[in-house]
């Protein structure tokens, strides 16, 4: 069994459902989630802000987190999967923000990422970076990375309980 089938067994076994806002992985997660035959009875939704924009539009992202801390940072991981999961319903909802390469963002180098984890317990913020790395390579490489974070994350709140 895969990580990612672990990770949506693990969901169904618990009723618990998941959803996304991705920026830099452009819907890479909820596709890898998707591709497993059953992935409808976990995910709920979420969106694709790869501006700016549509992280305030979409996701509620405050634009004084943009203004000040930038769209490659832990808060606005922080709240894109915050609002994520309030706009959507879900139990759990993961974010991706980061900068994929070629060259620096808003002055943060390339393979520089972001994401995190909002339940209704807590809201946890993962930093990655992938140096060299292609930006496909930084894209596939988050995904699984979290994939395993959001499984973990699940287990240490949910100790086999439903909530």
């Amino acid at each position: 069994m895969t990580e990612t089938e672990a990770l949506l067994a693990f969901a169904r076994t618990h009723q618990v459902t998941v959803a996304a806002c991705e920026s830099l992985t452009a819907g890479l997660f909820m596709a890898t989630l998707a591709s497993v035959p059953g992935a409808s009875t976990v995910l709920r939704g979420g969106f694709v802000t790869y501006t700016n924009e549509m992280k305030q539009k979409l996701a509620h992202v405050n634009a004084g987190i943009l203004n000040t801390e930038g769209a490659v940072s832990a808060a606005c991981a922080a709240a894109m999967a915050s609002h994520t999961r309030e706009l959507t319903g879900a139990d759990y909802a993961v974010s991706f923000t980061g900068n994929a390469g070629p060259s620096a963002l808003e002055g943060k180098p390339a393979g520089l990422v972001y994401c995190a984890i909002d339940s209704r317990k807590r809201n946890r913020v993962c930093r990655y970076e992938f140096a060299h790395m292609s930006r496909n390579e930084v894209r596939e490489a988050v995904v699984e990375a979290m994939v395993t974070q959001l499984l973990a994350a699940m287990k240490e709140e949910l100790n086999g309980q439903e909530i």
